[in-house]
């Protein structure tokens, strides 16, 4: 593939602003079809509930007395009429609850999604849209009308930051878009879908740095104390505070309660009535 690559840049209105470079070593790899094939069937068996279930002949109910006598009859032999050829016996070698899931190296998963976003960069169908600010409420109808106006038939997938939940919260209601954030991007949704839509921010984030690293930490948006902590978690350090306050109030009576009685006990020892017999007392 060749060395430079770019994607039509888009504003918030599905204007062309012009194009903008992607990075060769994300999107202009040769696709390891290979690879992605094992991510794909790894990430769809992971799906899979893995609930489905029959009954032996054990745990049928019935079938525990011999259903006639072993010879003289002149019919086939049967122990049980829970036994598999019987009708409503039970299953030989049927299914039973199990877990699908399969370990992928990361950098397999790393390497299939290159190999996608590198087709889908190879076949034009990554757009990029300069930003989402401009949208100060998440409006499905936005949404339809940026797909209308840059002329994005079929399946997308979005991909955003963390930060640009309005545009998420406006596709998120469109049956034929999967929107996620930058960190849930995977192979299949990159594969499944026909368009890939990025913000600028998001891209130039994820060419940069990758997810995870200090690089990626550095330039992530500043988030003030107000958005990270929740109404919960507020709760939770408002009640385990109260409860400090009061076991330092209890801790702070014991106290004083045990200075109380160590200074009577002084005094009593100290008191020359309290040293009289009781005959002298009285």
């Amino acid at each position: 593939m060749a060395d430079k690559l770019t994607a039509e840049l888009y504003s918030a209105d599905g204007k062309v602003q012009g194009t903008i470079d992607l990075n060769p070593d994300i999107f202009g790899i040769d696709p390891n079809v290979p690879v992605m094939h094992q991510v794909v069937t790894a990430q769809l068996a992971a799906a899979r509930a893995g609930t489905h279930s029959t009954k032996t002949r054990a745990e049928v109910r019935g079938g525990g007395r011999k259903p006639w006598r072993q010879k003289g009859l002149g019919r086939a032999r049967h122990g049980s009429i829970r036994s598999p050829q019987w009708a409503g016996g039970g299953v030989a070698h049927g299914p039973k609850p199990r877990d699908y899931s399969q370990r992928t190296p990361k950098k397999m998963k790393r390497l299939a999604l290159r190999s996608a976003l590198s087709a889908r960069a190879a076949d034009d169908q990554i757009k990029v849209v300069e930003t989402f600010d401009v949208w100060e409420a998440p409006k499905t109808k936005n949404a339809i009308a940026l797909l209308d106006a840059m002329g994005i038939t079929g399946k997308v997938l979005l991909i955003a930051e963390d930060s640009e939940r309005v545009a998420i919260k406006s596709f998120r209601n469109l049956g034929h878009v999967i929107a996620s954030n930058l960190g849930q991007a995977n192979t299949y949704d990159v594969l499944w879908a026909d368009t890939i839509i990025m913000s600028r921010g998001t891209l130039d984030l994820g060419q940069s740095a990758p997810r995870g690293t200090a690089e990626h930490a550095a330039g992530a948006p500043d988030v003030t104390v107000d958005d990270a902590v929740t109404k919960d978690d507020a709760a939770e350090a408002a009640a385990a505070q109260e409860l400090a306050d009061e076991l330092a109030v209890e801790q702070a009576e014991a106290e004083a309660l045990a200075t109380a009685e160590t200074e009577a006990a002084a005094v009593e020892a100290f008191d020359p009535i309290a040293t009289d017999t009781d005959g002298e007392e009285a």
